[in-house]
């Protein structure tokens, strides 16, 4: 499927006031989460996979990379006129990481609500940065932002041969059938 976020439509079967079928698409979204340095080093990255594998998103992806400094600038290059881009690439640099590639319905949106607001304090108890995390600086995790923003990180995070795709026999207890 390449390292573009995968985008499927599928369909979930509903019923309207009269009990007459109704059909509202999902969509299926391929993306990339970073589990930073912090959470590595805290010893979270089983607690934070089953989380994201417990919600029902797919594994597609999975490495642990400690990062170079010019990977890290690439990945951060859009903030990089901001005061705080040199702390951010030095953080991210400062230990080893693990890159996760997931996918399912809606993964993007999914995965932001699953990992809190970025600032640990504005995160709602239940996500991984209302329970696990306190600072901004250490956040914990790094989730994409968008499909557009999915696909560049995918393509600096993976290979295309590294990403994997298969079918999973619990999907049909996760996913609703396509009509």
């Amino acid at each position: 499927m390449g390292l573009l976020p995968l985008r499927r439509p599928t369909t979930k079967p509903l019923r309207g006031a009269n009990n007459e079928r109704k059909v509202t698409p999902a969509v299926t979204e391929r993306t990339l989460v970073l589990i930073k340095p912090d959470g590595v080093q805290r010893l979270l990255v089983g607690r934070i996979l089953a989380r994201y594998e417990e919600r029902g998103l797919k594994l597609v992806g999975l490495k642990l990379v400690q990062v170079d400094r010019d990977l890290a600038e690439r990945h951060y290059a859009v903030h990089r006129e901001k005061p705080f881009f040199n702390s951010l690439v030095d953080f991210i640099t400062s230990g080893p990481l693990v890159a996760l590639a997931l996918e399912g319905p809606n993964a993007i949106a999914v995965l932001r609500a699953t990992n809190g607001a970025t600032r640990p304090w504005e995160a709602a108890p239940g996500t991984i940065r209302g329970d696990l995390a306190l600072e901004v600086a250490q956040n914990i995790v790094h989730a994409s932002d968008g499909l557009d923003t999915a696909a560049t990180e995918l393509a600096l995070w993976f290979k295309p041969g590294e990403l994997v795709s298969y079918e999973r026999e619990i999907d049909r207890w996760v996913v609703a059938p396509a009509d």
